[in-house]
């Protein structure tokens, strides 16, 4: 689903990445762990099209995403779910889930894989099983 092989980015003349390579199949889910200034942001800002990568490939679902900007790399259907107040703060959990819902293959719904009832249900589930897991990792 998701390949990254040697990735490579710097920010001018200072490199902070030197060869990342890591995969994520369909069905897991992945952590990026280091201390401060190890490269995760920048691997993650690096994949989502926010960074240019000097060198090495993004894959996901079969298609390069290095190199392309960070709308591009939306639209192919990765998303980024921002830590902090990075989101729309005058909206609900749910309402951030809707808008920034990937509408993938012309759906006339943002999720797919399972009923309209249940969609909403099945993102706050992701939602909160993603940060019970951060919180107990720390």
């Amino acid at each position: 689903m998701l390949e990254v092989d040697g990735l490579a980015t710097a920010y001018g003349q200072s490199q902070v990445l030197f060869g990342v390579s890591f995969g994520v199949r369909a069905g897991e889910v992945a952590t990026l762990l280091g201390r401060n200034g190890m490269g995760k942001t920048t691997t993650v800002r690096s994949v989502m099209g926010m960074v240019r990568p000097r060198g090495g490939t993004i894959m996901f679902e079969g298609r390069a995403l290095h190199g392309l900007p960070s709308y591009r790399v939306a639209q192919a259907g990765l998303g980024l779910v921002p830590e902090g107040r990075q989101v729309f703060p005058n909206l609900t959990v749910r309402e951030n889930l809707v808008a920034t819902a990937a509408r993938r293959s012309g759906a006339a719904e943002p999720w797919t894989g399972c009923s309209s009832s249940t969609r909403p249900r099945r993102a706050w589930r992701l939602w909160f099983a993603s940060r019970s897991t951060a919180q107990s990792s720390t």
